[in-house]
């Protein structure tokens, strides 16, 4: 990524780095602290090696959370104290926006996060943002489902509604309903009988 990055500097772009840490599996929202801090850390300090241009970089990353089989459950704002711990300990200052990718979340869960988290971040710099491309497609590809065509005046309709869902909650005003964003700890599997 860091060579991406140069590579990107050197053609007059701006880099766009996307260090991803997966959803799968069932880390605590603590071990996703950790783990995001350590990739973010080596992430930026390679950068920095490699002599990229950091005000001029911007970072696509995960929403920090729990893994989708964590059985331990977390509010939205632990979730979103944990986003701002992880910044605070190695995002760089010179970085001026983040835009937070949604991971498979659905657009309710994605904006409560986000929402939360620009609420959180008290200290920071940082334009706190979104890059949601799944949980914006995926509502507009099932109002056609079983259409046969493309169901355009509707989808018109839900993007701009969705687009003003995300754009409340990079302010930190979207209003979310009573556990959206939470991660409810999944249930053990009951054992197999046979």
């Amino acid at each position: 990524l860091a060579r991406y990055a140069l590579i990107c500097q050197s053609e007059g772009l701006m880099p766009i780095v996307e260090p991803d840490i997966s959803l799968s599996g069932s880390h605590t929202l603590e071990e996703a602290i950790d783990v995001n801090i350590r990739v973010q850390s080596e992430l930026f300090k390679a950068m920095i090696e490699h002599g990229v241009y950091m005000a001029g970089s911007t970072l696509k990353p995960n929403i920090v959370n729990p893994g989708r089989n964590c059985r331990a459950g977390y509010s939205v704002e632990e979730i979103a104290e944990a986003n701002i711990f992880v910044f605070e300990q190695c995002f760089p200052v010179a970085m001026k926006g983040c835009n937070y990718l949604s991971g498979g979340q659905d657009l309710a869960t994605a904006a409560a996060r986000l929402s939360a988290i620009n609420k959180a971040n008290k200290k920071g710099p940082w334009n706190l943002s979104f890059s949601w491309s799944q949980a914006f497609q995926l509502p507009l590809l099932d109002l056609c489902k079983g259409k046969g065509v493309l169901q355009l005046e509707e989808m018109s309709k839900l993007y701009i509604e969705e687009l003003a869902i995300a754009a409340a909650a990079a302010r930190g005003e979207h209003k979310w309903a009573k556990g959206e964003g939470d991660h409810v700890g999944a249930k053990r599997k009951a054992p197999d009988s046979t």
